[in-house]
């Protein structure tokens, strides 16, 4: 077994956690989004984030609105609507759950040795 692959998954589980986490208080546009999330070490390519964005908005989740832009073509702006707000609270609950789970866990396994 390879460890990038698990490393890979592990990603992939909270991106859409994450994705709405920067979306939470502002507006932002892929590029903008992308550097959020490369700022904090989670590297995602525009691939993946446009099918991730796309079922986000048809899930209810997000909404755009096309902006233009003074050095380029118009740019796509993200934002939560409220009912990605509501989600986002949800998910924000079940990640602390989980990450206290996972800590109690872990910190009991290395106790163990």
């Amino acid at each position: 077994m390879k460890i990038e692959n698990t490393k890979a998954q592990m990603r992939k589980g909270v991106l859409e956690y994450c994705i709405l986490s920067v979306l939470k208080d502002e507006d932002a546009y892929v590029a903008e989004i992308l550097d959020t999330l490369k700022d904090a070490k989670l590297l995602v390519v525009e691939g993946t984030i446009y099918p991730l964005l796309t079922r986000l908005k048809n899930a209810g989740l997000l909404s755009y609105r096309w902006e233009e832009s003074t050095s380029g073509p118009p740019r796509k702006y993200y934002g939560l609507t409220e009912t990605g707000h509501i989600f986002l609270k949800e998910l924000t609950q079940t990640w602390d759950e989980l990450q206290n789970a996972v800590n109690i866990v872990t910190q009991i396994k290395s106790t163990k040795k």
